[in-house]
């Protein structure tokens, strides 16, 4: 048969599964694929925290490795850790909207085969199918930097905290000497936190203020949410 060139091509929908057998196949497949797409995501959040490791590893080697550095490094470190928190939050979300996916599946499917029970989500299939043709995000942005703040970053801050206290007190005490050995003058103890023009205590207290936000986002603003379907195993 010769084909009218000026005719279109005709594009036909793909047949829907006709038996069980066809149904499990798609389903293995889709399952296959979703998983994919999540651990793609699970490396790029990955990612950010070994950039988030490496930054906090250079500050810290950079600060320490003279005694002439400025502590106002370790407060840069701090800066880019938390734009590094934002990606990752943003990342995570992409990654719960695919691991809820196939956590629907391993739950009320896959779980039913080896062990079934009456734990089954009423109609998971159809609010899967409602998710694919309407993606949404589950959770917002702010709970997802809580997620991540609490399992990872939060000991990053913690270290950054607590080697710029340390880079602050021994300037100070090393300031103090040979300000006394020298003219007789004290300093205050927290001089050692001055940068520039700003006093020591308003970096101190924009510090406290910082770290308080920190610990309430990782701690106390999301807690008692835990998943209902996500067991032992976080992320």
């Amino acid at each position: 048969m010769i084909l009218d060139a000026q005719q279109p091509m005709r594009m036909f929908d793909p047949p829907f599964p006709q038996s069980r057998g066809e149904y499990i196949t798609i389903l293995a497949h889709y399952h296959r694929a979703e998983i994919a797409r999540m651990a793609g995501w699970r490396d790029r959040i990955d990612r950010t925290t070994n950039w988030a490791i490496t930054v906090c590893a250079a500050m810290l080697s950079l600060t320490f490795s003279t005694p002439t550095a400025h502590h106002s490094v370790l407060l840069f470190g701090m800066l880019l850790v938390l734009l590094l928190l934002l990606i990752e939050a943003r990342r995570y979300r992409f990654f719960d909207v695919y691991r809820r996916r196939v956590r629907a599946m391993e739950r009320n499917y896959y779980a039913q085969v080896f062990n079934p029970t009456s734990d089954v989500a009423p109609q998971w299939a159809r609010a899967l199918g409602e998710d694919l043709q309407r993606p949404t995000f589950v959770i917002s942005h702010r709970q997802a930097m809580s997620r991540r703040l609490k399992r990872n970053y939060i000991w990053m801050f913690l270290l950054l905290a607590l080697a710029w206290v340390l880079k602050i007190s021994t300037g100070t005490a090393q300031a103090i000497g040979s300000a006394s050995a020298e003219a007789g003058v004290h300093r205050s103890w927290y001089a050692g936190a001055d940068i520039g023009p700003l006093p020591g205590l308003l970096v101190m207290a924009t510090l406290v203020v910082f770290y308080g936000w920190l610990l309430y986002t990782a701690f106390w603003l999301y807690r008692g949410r835990p998943d209902a379907d996500d067991g032992m195993v976080h992320v």
